[in-house]
């Protein structure tokens, strides 16, 4: 079956890159995915492929059913794409950069779909080998937005639909810290939860010159971001991981002139829920405090969060004997990082695992970064995404006597 796997792949290799270059100069932002969508449903119906679109706006789920009436009977194995864009200006001379100014795909999403489209494509070829159906998540905004989340309330993960109910969710990220041909995993908290938080500090504007007049809200904000760094390091224990940073300042137009506000935003992150609240809690009793001993009011809201990321430990070594292909060193453990996924839904409801898979090119010294203007997806990881999505859908991480993902049946 390996050869077969590879000959398949093989042939559609230059198509995928085709299908991930045109994403990429064709990104959209969370909820706007349309172009993406329509691409989806394009190459799955082209392939054979079951759906069901729009799931959460713009998202769409597809369905392979084995051949087998014993093996369509199991609960099937979910792999996961995210679709959305970043609000970046690309800087780069590529061929296929960015046609929508201010949006560029900067955290390879659009290999994360083409990956899943080709395993798509060549599992629909292999239905009468499948030990179980397949579900494809094309999944809208997870940065931001919490597209998971949608995708789970409406039933994705259930039978309803495409007529099977998901017993573990797999998806793969590509990072260009990884070198290509390897795939980190950790079983346990492996990405942190994330809390955004936002602050209107209230004073009374006037001119600059005459600041006893007023009551400068820019003054008492720049304190409050000062007495902020407290929270975490004489407020959470110095055995527990916490971070709060204030990333973005807003006060006022004229450069003479006091204003009669001032707004800061930022994000929290952590791996335990009560951590999270403790330091949620610190920080608005913080801000209250300095902003009223300014004379000054404060208003604290905290927009959105999403959970941490804990990796089921059968589904981790699931996809670590999928991975086998890679060889005897290309499966490594990654340390827990305070980046954050909404891939964390799913292993609140399902066993779930997301490898980190490399992009960087061999003997590179580094590559651009996620997030990055100059940021392009290795379309040599393609195949080798392909390849382990499809070595997760057929079973290649069973051993004689398990489920995927810890299930019992």
């Amino acid at each position: 079956m390996n050869a077969e796997l590879e000959n398949l792949i093989a042939e559609i290799a230059p198509h995928v890159t085709e299908l991930r270059r045109d994403l990429h100069a064709h990104p959209e932002p969370a909820y706007q995915e349309t172009y993406a969508s329509e691409l989806v449903r394009r190459e799955l119906s082209a392939a054979g492929v079951e759906y069901v679109a729009p799931m959460a706006e713009t998202g769409v789920v597809g369905w392979i059913h084995p051949t087998d009436p014993t093996a369509a009977a199991k609960k099937a194995v979910g792999l996961r794409a995210d679709m959305d864009a970043l609000p970046i200006a690309e800087r780069t001379d590529l061929p296929h950069a960015s046609q929508n100014p201010g949006c560029m795909h900067a955290c390879g999403h659009d290999g994360h779909v083409a990956m899943l489209l080709g395993a798509a494509m060549v599992l629909a070829k292999c239905r009468h080998l499948l030990p179980r159906p397949v579900k494809l998540l094309f999944q809208p905004a997870e940065e931001g937005g919490g597209g998971a989340k949608r995708l789970i309330e409406e039933g994705a993960l259930t039978a309803a639909i495409g007529g099977c109910e998901i017993g573990a969710m797999f998806g793969l990220h590509g990072y260009s810290t990884v070198e290509l041909g390897r795939l980190g995993l950790r079983a346990g908290p492996a990405k942190a939860r994330i809390d955004s938080f936002a602050l209107a500090v209230t004073g009374r504007g006037g001119h600059g010159g005459r600041p006893h007049e007023t009551i400068d809200p820019v003054v008492a904000a720049a304190q409050i971001i000062v007495a902020l760094q407290t929270v975490v390091s004489r407020n959470v224990p110095p055995i527990e991981t916490a971070v709060l940073s204030v990333g973005r300042v807003r006060a006022g137009e004229a450069f003479n002139a006091i204003p009669e506000s001032a707004a800061l935003a930022g994000t929290i992150r952590s791996f335990r829920d009560e951590v999270a609240e403790l330091v949620k809690t610190r920080l608005e009793e913080v801000a209250t405090g300095v902003a009223e001993g300014f004379g000054c009011r404060v208003e604290v809201v905290f927009p959105e969060s999403y959970p941490a990321s804990v990796h089921d430990p059968a589904a981790v070594e699931f996809m670590r004997r999928a991975a086998a292909f890679l060889g005897p060193d290309g499966v490594f453990e990654i340390e827990p990082t305070t980046g954050a996924e909404d891939f964390a839904y799913y292993g609140q409801v399902v066993p779930s695992c997301q490898g980190s898979l490399g992009l960087r090119p061999p003997g590179a010294a580094d590559a651009p970064n996620l997030h990055s203007a100059t940021f392009d997806f290795n379309d040599d990881a393609l195949p080798i995404g392909i390849r382990l999505f499809c070595e997760l859908a057929l079973g290649a991480g069973e051993s004689d006597d398990d489920e995927q993902g810890g299930e019992e049946e």
